[in-house]
């Protein structure tokens, strides 16, 4: 079941059948972020950083947001039943189905924007080291 398989499985199968790995798409974008926080100074990436561990922070609101609708639902399900059942009515399949996809979707935001940011960290975090070990001029750049 290939399909059921993370990205780092993809990505390893993908560079098994390259013949070069310079060629592969996904390997040229992670070096292109690297060298460009290469060419900023210390400061400005250590400045950088702290935005990227915000956003990794604050990635979480979206989710609680769209889950907290049932809750919300919750308080008012009388109403809510009336409502979507009424008469044989057919508009709760349609607010599931709303609901599923909203769901869904913000689920999957939530998760590439994290794994997006926490790239973004690593490569930060190693251009980082890679600079604080160098000469100390270089910190004053």
């Amino acid at each position: 079941m290939p399909f059921s398989r993370g990205d780092g499985h993809k990505l390893y199968l993908e560079l098994q059948k390259q013949h070069s790995v310079d060629t592969n798409k996904k390997l040229k974008e992670a070096l292109e972020i690297k060298v460009f926080y290469e060419s900023l100074n210390y400061e400005t990436l250590k400045l950088v950083y702290y935005r990227m561990i915000k956003e990794q922070n604050g990635l979480g609101i979206i989710p609680i947001y769209v889950t907290s609708i049932p809750w919300l639902l919750f308080l008012f399900s009388g109403k809510v039943q009336d409502f979507l059942f009424h008469d044989g009515s057919k508009l709760w399949v349609i607010f599931i189905t709303i609901y599923l996809i909203l769901l869904t979707l913000s689920t999957i935001s939530h998760f590439r924007e994290k794994a997006w940011a926490a790239l973004h960290i690593e490569i930060i975090t190693d251009v980082l080291r890679d600079k604080g070990s160098g000469s100390s001029s270089q910190n004053e750049h």
